[in-house]
């Protein structure tokens, strides 16, 4: 059974994909924060601006298999190669081989958002991790490593040596949004092989 807190058809906005028409499914839950604020203080990631607490989102609930399967399939315009996007709260917390095995069986593109804390099905096709503070990544290598900046508990030069196709830096949402743009876009200019990504879908405001 997977809680899933919503799942919806849109563009990606992030990363190397961005553009892409996808269906994201947002599991429900996180290691590293329980989404809820009265705990966001003591949480391992406090920057996170996602609601993934509970199953009452879009098509939110509890599924079996077959069930989600056929759920994210039927967002799918005819005649499109799926590309489905797991994300969370953490999702390698519910994902699955044979959820991915699932997918497969059907053509789907599957990628998955993870902070890298938990291992990951195989044969996944497109991996990005966002590493967090004070956690062990055990998923150090894979397609995309996506880090928010600044951030006072690690620096990007913390990630480089670890195996991954594409580097990105995304700026730290918050009170001083253009001041972080800025200084991420000036880290990027100067290191390489950050490059930067910015969340789209919030400027074009679409989910």
């Amino acid at each position: 059974m997977y809680a899933v807190k919503e799942i919806y058809y849109t563009i990606q906005g992030e990363g190397f994909h961005t553009g892409t028409p996808a269906v994201f499914c947002r599991f429900s839950g996180c290691n590293l924060w329980s989404g809820l604020e009265k705990d966001r203080e003591t949480a391992i990631c406090k920057f996170c601006d996602t609601d993934f607490w509970g199953t009452d989102g879009e098509l939110g609930g509890k599924y079996e298999l077959e069930e989600l399967v056929d759920t994210l399939l039927g967002l799918i315009p005819p005649g499109q190669r799926p590309f489905i996007v797991f994300t969370g709260g953490e999702p390698a917390l519910q994902m699955d081989q044979k959820l991915v095995d699932g997918l497969h069986q059907h053509d789907a593109y599957v990628t998955i958002e993870t902070n890298g804390t938990k291992a990951l099905p195989h044969s996944i096709d497109w991996i990005t991790v966002s590493p967090k503070a004070n956690t062990e990544i055990l998923v150090n290598k894979g397609d995309e490593i996506k880090l928010v900046f600044p951030q006072i508990e690690h620096s990007p030069e913390d990630f480089t040596h670890l195996e991954f196709d594409h580097f990105y830096l995304q700026p730290l949402e918050d009170e001083q949004i253009e001041k972080n743009t800025y200084l991420t876009m000036q880290y990027c200019r100067e290191h390489a092989p950050w490059k930067l990504s910015l969340q789209t879908h919030k400027i074009l405001g679409i989910k």
